[in-house]
């Protein structure tokens, strides 16, 4: 008995990775015909859809922004991260996906919108994937669970030199987007764990026969 339960669980995980994996395949698959579409027949021109510093044009870009890229080299550099980390993300649970990447485009957006140079433009996912990163490290900090501490740690191994992009080394590189995308995924653990926090600590009531 306790076989088949374990085998059900397993195909049940293994539904759920293969469900995830072609999510984030799908997105970044999106990602890449716009950059394709961008380069065939638009000369790179719909880089315009970025975020425009204090532009009213530019705040509603905020939406559009993370699907552009300046060309292949670009798009190439955030894949595979985009890939891993959301794949770590997923792998707590598919809402805290949606909503990690909901809030940290959001906040990347605003920051670069409210901070950035005036003539500038700025597309990409690397704000997203920075939020990935800061939820991930800030969730371990927040939960100090086996789970969350082994993907913060995981987190480190592969991608912790990324944190030098969240300082204003290289002009050429849209920092901004990286520093403020991490800080909103500081704030989303913050939240999904305050939440988690309260959802646990509801008591549980146990309905029995009447008296």
């Amino acid at each position: 008995m306790r076989s088949i339960q374990n085998n059900r669980r397993f195909a049940a995980m293994k539904q759920s990775v293969i469900g995830y994996g072609l999510i984030l395949i799908t997105i970044v698959g999106i990602m890449w015909m716009v950059e394709i579409v961008d380069i065939t027949f638009f000369a790179g021109n719909l880089d315009h859809f970025g975020i425009q510093p204090r532009s009213w044009t530019g705040l509603r870009n905020i939406l559009f922004a993370p699907f552009l890229h300046r060309g292949v080299g670009h798009l190439f550099a955030n894949t595979l991260p985009f890939i891993v980390l959301g794949g770590l993300v997923m792998l707590r649970n598919f809402n805290d996906f949606v909503a990690v990447s909901i809030i940290t485009g959001l906040v990347s957006g605003l920051g670069i919108w409210l901070f950035g140079g005036s003539n500038s433009i700025h597309v990409g996912m690397s704000g997203v994937i920075f939020g990935f990163m800061g939820y991930l490290l800030a969730r371990g900090y927040y939960e100090r669970s086996l789970v969350s501490m082994a993907l913060a740690a995981v987190t480190v191994i592969l991608y912790g030199t990324m944190l030098f992009g969240i300082l204003p080394l290289n002009p050429s590189v849209s920092w901004l987007g990286h520093l403020f995308g991490f800080l909103g995924g500081i704030l989303a653990a913050n939240i999904l764990s305050a939440r988690s926090s309260r959802r646990l600590s509801v008591p549980q009531t146990d309905v029995g026969e009447p008296q």
